[in-house]
């Protein structure tokens, strides 16, 4: 009942803090689940961080499903997604309830920015420690820099990054 406990706690405080979009949860999602809890190994982490990437859906529901299920079951499954979308959910129905009051609010503007500004630089950071962390060989930095090029240069949509990155991986690794 403690673990089911605890991970409810730990996904509300990823999801409470989940500005920014997905990629600037994962260093607080690795924070409670590999420093904090011990719940999954460093490596566990990497390796289930690659598997949430290629499955559909957003990563924090990913990994509250596969670390509640670890930790707990199914039920640790449901409880850490609950978790984890509590704060979220209810932030945004009020943020709806009173959009118009933030909207010409200066400060609460100000603050969204400065938040926004914060999260780019733990994605930055995040992508730094992930790139150092796998490319082994010149051939991970070559797939690098070809989803790079078709995202950002030829505008290609990132699912077909990944299903072309999936069959190139199949041929050449």
């Amino acid at each position: 009942m403690i673990e089911l406990l605890d991970l409810f706690i730990s996904f509300v405080k990823v999801g409470s803090f989940s500005f920014g979009g997905a990629y600037s949860l994962i260093p607080l999602i690795e924070k409670e689940c590999v420093q904090n809890n011990h719940w999954l190994t460093h490596d566990e982490f990497l390796k289930v961080l690659g598997m949430v990437e290629v499955f559909p859906g957003a990563i924090s529901i990913k990994f509250a499903t596969y670390t509640g299920f670890k930790v707990g079951g199914v039920l640790g499954a449901v409880v850490a997604n609950l978790g984890n979308l509590i704060m979220p959910a209810t932030i945004i129905m009020l943020a709806a309830y009173f959009m118009t009051a933030f909207e010409k609010n200066d400060y609460v503007m100000k603050a969204f920015r400065g938040i926004k500004y914060a999260v780019i630089g733990m994605i930055v950071a995040l992508i730094y420690q992930y790139a150092v962390r796998n490319f082994e060989d010149w051939k991970g930095i070559i797939f690098m820099l070809v989803g790079f090029g078709l995202i950002f240069a030829f505008k290609l949509h990132p699912a077909y990054v990944v299903i072309i990155s999936g069959i190139l991986a199949l041929v050449l690794l």
